[in-house]
């Protein structure tokens, strides 16, 4: 079972697109895993014949855990004894499609001989179940989070109608999800927040003149976080402090732009992520950007659509917000508010005077950044905002 997202714990297998014994081909769908976040496709990591599937549909399965094998034509897939001690040489002729998807897998994995699962026993803890009095359905006879539910006490079961009916909202999943990984970056990182307020006059024209061309030649339409997602990542690149990761090893500067951008699903945020946008075209960024937020609101998410961002825009225009801050997903450094676009009176040449204005309010992670730097990233996209065609041309 691959992790997929933010310290992943465990995966619902919702689907096998492929059958034992059939052959699959690096990079096509080969099943469908439900995280706390969305429904997500998992790719094959390997040419091969699908074999030794273990992995059942329906069942909560602890990441790291073997769930099948890719193999070469002819050979067989390791027996579980063989898959310990025998592992290292049986990987050498067959691969292992959860152990090559579990290298993106956090610190915090599940090990596949764990009598309980973390999922299980937190929501043993939300629901005041005996641990001792369960019996665990899963495999070697592990508890998993569906045991919990139907272990559920009579006491709980009652007391979560009660909530309900006392106009109580019980989080989903995902919702107590966030408020987890929230709580945790709101009082782990040193927030420190600078606002600016830019003349979007320019940026505004130069969209006009790029929609109905772009939208002609490749059915696509630009929006404003198309345009700063784009301008942002460009800025970005003479900021390296911005673009980084905090680790315990130190600051991890990047090279390269793998833009997140927030998106809203039900229940929640998902930070979608376009790889590489320093480097994209506005048409590629607005493809991408439309594709992922499809497969974002349908539950659909391949792995690869929220991995290894480095930086965050969160536009909030849409919904008309003059100005708000957002809280930075660490390892990231920064993310970048971005407010709806109105027309204010500003004074031009000391007179005053009527102009579309947007305030962009950065977040930034103190022990990776400090104000001067936040401010000089901020002064260069104000720049970038109010010449457009000179970064993007």
């Amino acid at each position: 079972m691959p992790a997929l997202e933010m310290a992943q714990e465990t995966g619902k297998l919702i689907a096998w697109r492929k059958k034992e014994g059939d052959r699959v081909t690096k990079g096509e769908p080969l099943l469908e895993i439900e995280t706390d976040k969305a429904v997500m496709e998992v790719e094959a990591t390997a040419d091969g014949i699908l074999a030794g599937i273990t992995g059942t549909v329906g069942a909560d399965i602890p990441v790291g855990q073997t769930i099948a094998w890719i193999v070469a034509p002819g050979e067989k897939p390791p027996t579980e004894q063989e898959s310990g001690a025998a592992a290292p040489a049986a990987r050498g002729k067959t691969e292992s499609h959860a152990a090559a998807v579990a290298s993106n897998a956090p610190e915090t994995t599940v090990a596949a001989s764990a009598r309980i699962s973390p999922k299980a026993r937190r929501l043993a803890k939300e629901l005041g179940v005996d641990l001792g009095g369960v019996r665990g359905s899963g495999p070697g006879g592990e508890i998993l989070a569906s045991d919990i539910q139907a272990a559920a006490t009579p006491s709980a079961s009652s007391a979560a109608t009660q909530a309900k009916s006392a106009n109580l909202e019980v989080p989903t999943t995902l919702g107590r999800l966030m408020a987890e990984r929230t709580t945790q970056s709101w009082t782990t990182v040193p927030h420190f927040f600078v606002t600016r307020e830019i003349d979007a006059t320019a940026l505004n024209a130069y969209r006009e003149n790029m929609v109905a061309e772009i939208e002609r030649a490749h059915n696509v339409r630009i929006t404003h976080t198309d345009l700063l997602v784009a301008l942002t990542s460009r800025v970005l690149l003479k900021h390296p402090r911005l673009n980084a990761s905090f680790t315990a090893e130190g600051i991890r500067l990047h090279d390269h732009v793998n833009m997140g951008v927030a998106i809203a699903v039900n229940d929640g945020v998902v930070a979608a992520v376009i790889p590489n946008a320093h480097a994209a075209s506005l048409t590629e960024i607005a493809q991408q950007r439309r594709d992922i937020a499809e497969r974002a609101r349908a539950g659909k998410l391949h792995p690869r659509d929220i991995a290894d961002a480095t930086f965050t825009v969160s536009n909030l225009g849409m919904y008309h917000v003059d100005q708000f801050t957002a809280i930075i997903t660490p390892p990231q450094a920064a993310i970048l508010a971005v407010s709806s676009i109105a027309d204010r009176v500003v004074a031009i040449e000391g007179k005053p005077a009527i102009r579309p204005m947007i305030t962009l309010t950065l977040s930034s992670d103190h022990r990776a950044a400090d104000g001067a730097r936040a401010a000089m990233f901020l002064n260069d996209l104000s720049e970038a905002l109010r010449d457009p065609s000179k970064w993007l041309s």
